[in-house]
């Protein structure tokens, strides 16, 4: 039994439209809120700063009997001139009490940090000083992370279009760059969820993430649209819309071994690869995803869509009057 791709495309195309207006929306409201200021939470990567995670060291009696007060937090980065910094709680992986707190603020050089280490240490109580983390990134290199990664993600695409013109021809080149854009818009749109939600941050290893998607996308469409050329010069007179259906069959198992043979080591990642990759392992995941989904049900879809209009848009004049039967009478 066939399955059939074209006849549910308004179904697929339904699924992805919600979803990456689901992201869009989300990425308005972190642009409109104060304490982001963009589409996705930037980390200290692109932005530049000084990150500050504490923890309280629950080994000493009392010291971890009630929860960081935030209040608190705040009042003692207003005094020491931090006002507009970020705080975030961090949950405890083993109790999952919130017994840590996360700041991040401007450049500090060492003599602020340790006052405001100290600082907060005699309000909230000692620190584990084994789970103390500082980092620092400046706003010229943040900016420079910042280009670098669009400016790769740019020519990616520009290159993957110019050589599916070559390979292939216009419309399926230009199918293949909105099956791209759907998987870097559905990929954007869930972390800007997360980050409204669960506060995560995109890094530097986010744009690798959305490099690697691409190139994982582009090849699982680039197999399908192969198969559909070879169906069109195998039975030239059948309709696009079964051809595309033939195709996507023929290949339909080679695209889910594939995704989810990857998919089994990132989630093994995901889940036992640290925190340096939790996030890293997690785009790829929605990425591919993503980008199997594109492939078989958006950009084999839409490439029958638009053939099958072409044909009956050039097809209107044959089915009329032939003027040279006027001046042949």
């Amino acid at each position: 039994m066939k399955f059939s791709v074209i006849k549910y495309r308004s179904i697929w195309w339904a699924v992805s439209c919600a979803i990456i207006l689901a992201g869009l929306v989300s990425m308005v409201i972190s642009w409109t809120n104060p304490n982001i200021g963009a589409p996705l939470r930037p980390s200290l990567d692109f932005i530049g700063g000084t990150k500050l995670q504490f923890e309280l060291d629950c080994t000493q009696p009392a010291n971890c009997s009630k929860p960081i007060d935030i209040a608190a937090v705040r009042e003692i980065l207003d005094s020491q001139g931090l006002a507009n910094s970020s705080i975030q709680l961090v949950t405890d992986a083993n109790n999952k009490s919130k017994q840590g707190i996360s700041i991040r603020t401007k450049t500090l050089d060492v003599e602020q940090r340790t006052k405001l280490q100290t600082a907060l240490s005699e309000k909230l109580g000692a620190f584990d000083p084994k789970s103390t983390k500082i980092d620092t990134v400046g706003p010229t290199l943040g900016r420079q992370l910042f280009t670098s990664g669009l400016l790769a993600l740019m020519l990616s695409f520009a290159g993957i279009t110019g050589y599916l013109t070559l390979r292939f021809q216009l419309d399926y080149a230009f199918f293949a760059f909105v099956a791209l854009f759907h998987d870097v818009l559905i990929t954007v749109g869930v972390f800007s969820i997360l980050g409204l939600v669960q506060g995560v941050e995109v890094d530097s290893l986010f744009v690798v993430a959305l490099l690697t998607i691409i190139g994982f996308s582009v090849n699982d469409t680039v197999v399908i649209y192969d198969r559909v050329r070879e169906v069109i010069k195998l039975n030239p007179n059948e309709s696009i819309n079964q051809i595309v259906d033939d195709a996507v069959n023929q290949t339909l198992g080679r695209s889910i071994n594939t995704t989810m043979t990857t998919l089994l080591t990132l989630f093994a990642i995901f889940l036992f690869g640290g925190e340096t990759l939790k996030y890293f392992a997690l785009a790829l995941i929605v990425g591919f995803i993503a980008g199997a989904y594109s492939s078989i049900f958006v950009a084999s879809t839409l490439l029958a869509w638009w053939r099958d209009r072409a044909a009956k848009t050039m097809l209107v004049p044959v089915d009329g009057p032939n003027p040279q039967d006027d001046i042949e009478k």
